[in-house]
């Protein structure tokens, strides 16, 4: 029974991490001062072909996933619902957004981004806290760092460069929010942690990786 119950509230908390992570992607979008990183290209996609951003989303990172095969990166049932959970209400979220604040004024556009990157924060800790498998963009990280053995922050900033580079190239927004969230998330993550990932608390005591999301 300890077992059933203990699976149940990974369970649950995997999925409110992700509904929340698709949450605070669409503030930051809809705030229009600069998405993730990972959005900065998505949001350039979309821009570029039409697509729903949750389609963009969901081809992605099923494109990331088969750049696990080669780096031999193993996906778990987190990496599933990842692609998606995000993909299917990223959309949704950005729609309610768009009713709820269809022309949000400065200090509006500044609440959205700041909130967005704190929810974001404590919906990575809470996906971590899950331990049911990497994002793909995480996974793909991860697997860079394994294959090369290059520090795990140049490898991050290495990826996180060239995407939002190519997604500003394409049209994507690229602002001060994105700046922020680089510097600003990590903080919020380990915080949001003591409560939803201890074992990520574990990490910084000298303990093995937990999985993250992206």
């Amino acid at each position: 029974m300890t077992v059933i119950l203990g699976a149940a509230r990974r369970t649950a908390q995997l999925l409110l991490g992700l509904l929340a992570f698709a949450l605070s992607m669409a503030m930051l979008l809809h705030a229009g001062q600069g998405g993730m990183p990972w959005d900065v290209l998505h949001q350039g996609v979309v821009r570029r072909t039409g697509l729903p951003f949750g389609a963009v989303v969901v081809v992605t990172s099923v494109l990331v996933l088969l750049a696990w095969v080669p780096l031999r990166q193993r996906p778990g049932i987190g990496t599933v619902a990842n692609v998606l959970v995000i993909g299917a209400t990223v959309d949704p979220f950005l729609a309610l957004l768009a009713r709820a604040l269809p022309e949000p004024g400065l200090a509006a556009q500044v609440a959205l981004a700041l909130g967005g990157i704190v929810l974001n924060g404590a919906a990575t800790a809470a996906y971590i806290g899950s331990r049911m498998g990497p994002g793909p963009r995480d996974g793909l990280m991860t697997g860079l760092v394994a294959r090369t053995g290059w520090p795990v922050r140049w490898v991050k900033t290495a990826i996180e460069v060239v995407v939002v580079l190519l997604g500003w190239a394409l049209g994507g927004t690229f602002g001060w929010a994105t700046v922020v969230y680089a510097l600003g998330v990590g903080p919020v993550v380990q915080v949001a942690a003591r409560w939803l990932a201890p074992s990520l608390r574990g990490r910084a005591a000298g303990g093995p990786r937990p999985a993250t999301v992206a």
